[in-house]
């Protein structure tokens, strides 16, 4: 998965685990694509895995959005993710 894409899946896993800790039913969490050149169809580089992490924490995915921007010298996608804790 690579370094970056590993340390941002485990923030993730992090932040949706104190989310719950703290007793919150709704997590909205902010992803940045890690593909500079986002121009084409295709996976987006390290989404899926900080998803991933999320629901492992018992979250589940309810609805996302998505916003194009410049950030360090590249395009980049941002999706903004609404989880609901399940049961």
């Amino acid at each position: 998965m690579g370094f970056i894409n590993d340390a941002k899946a485990e923030t993730a896993k992090r932040d949706a685990a104190k989310a719950h800790a703290a007793g919150y039913r709704t997590l909205v969490f902010k992803i940045i694509e890690a593909n500079s050149t986002s121009r084409s169809t295709g996976i987006m580089t390290g989404v899926g895995e900080q998803i991933d992490a999320i629901e492992a924490q018992g979250w589940t995915l309810d609805t996302m959005t998505a916003a194009e921007g410049k950030a360090l010298g590249g395009e980049r996608v941002a999706l903004v993710c609404l989880f609901r804790r399940r049961g």
